[in-house]
């Protein structure tokens, strides 16, 4: 029984498709059925059933999966306090990050961090909440990138910094030219907000007492703020940002952009990492990149950067 073989029938297990785990894992469907096939062997039973159409675990493969994971934590462990003692970080990072942050924190992300881990394979998904936190179940990513708090299900997250929150409107919108909006200036029926599944959509109807049942006149399905400020610039409407995509906002467009009044609008970002992660240092400079790019790349927001 090797860590390969584990970590294949880990990938087929949570995928459901040999096909597909086999992508994930960068070998072909017959590597990876074969390894799977020889810790079948070795262990003398059958993990997996293959009949099924998605592959699910046998009896014996639900009360294996557990132990497997184990095991794979506590080699990963092993390999890294010898990397440690040797100064070298290597393998691979999956990272999922929710569509309102991806585009504004990876690129600034991608380029300081292969600076301090040349050697660290990295794969970027953008999810959305809900699929973050199944794939963190799942061992489909090893890290997290979210806003806090905005999970159904309760995971444990590190709180990174707050991002503030701003009203973006359209020079034909009243509320265009003021230095600060309350909340009860925006007209709610006529706010521009992204479709269920994103976070900032929950946290822009809690900001503005809105129900979270709200039929709006525009339903944005798996689109960007992007799209929703260029909708916004066409029409008299509101649409609210995050701090960190107003970098990405052309200069002469930073006078839609306006901050609340007498109250504290913000998002937490935080991080989750995979129970089956444990590599403590590449954690830990994941972390304190992040930071990096909120502090330096990021403007006209505030971070609490916790101690």
């Amino acid at each position: 029984m090797t860590i390969v073989q584990l970590e294949y029938f880990l990938a087929a297990a949570a995928y459901g498709s040999l096909t597909t785990a086999a992508e994930h894992c960068f070998v072909t469907s017959s590597a990876l059925s074969m390894q799977i096939t020889g810790l079948e062997n070795d262990l003398g039973v059958i993990l997996l059933d293959r009949s099924k159409k998605p592959i699910v675990l046998t009896e014996v493969g639900e009360e294996f999966i557990g132990q497997a994971k184990e095991a794979i934590a506590a080699f990963y462990k092993t390999k890294e306090q010898v990397n440690n003692i040797k100064g070298k970080l290597s393998g691979r990072l999956r990272i999922g990050v929710i569509p309102t942050i991806s585009p504004y924190l990876m690129p600034g992300f991608i380029t300081r961090f292969i600076k301090k881990c040349p050697d660290i394979k990295v794969r970027i998904y953008d999810m959305y909440t809900a699929d973050l936190v199944e794939a963190i179940a799942l061992d489909k990513i090893d890290i997290a990138i979210l806003s806090g708090g905005q999970s159904e299900v309760k995971i444990k997250e590190t709180d990174l910094f707050d991002d503030k929150l701003y009203v973006y409107v359209s020079p034909k919108n009243k509320l265009y030219g003021r230095k600060e909006v309350l909340i009860e200036d925006i007209e709610v029926e006529k706010l521009l907000i992204l479709s269920e599944g994103n976070c900032l959509r929950n946290q822009t109807l809690e900001l503005c007492m809105a129900r979270k049942d709200i039929d709006p006149q525009f339903d944005f399905v798996r689109s960007s703020l992007e799209s929703l400020m260029l909708t916004v610039d066409q029409i008299s409407g509101t649409t609210v940002i995050p701090g960190m995509a107003i970098k990405s906002i052309p200069e002469n467009k930073r006078d839609r952009i306006i901050p609340f009044g007498r109250v504290n609008a913000k998002r937490k970002i935080t991080v989750a990492i995979a129970p089956t992660f444990v590599k403590e240092a590449m954690i830990k400079i994941v972390k304190e990149t992040i930071i990096e790019v909120a502090k330096e790349d990021f403007v006209l927001s505030e971070f609490l950067i916790p101690v």
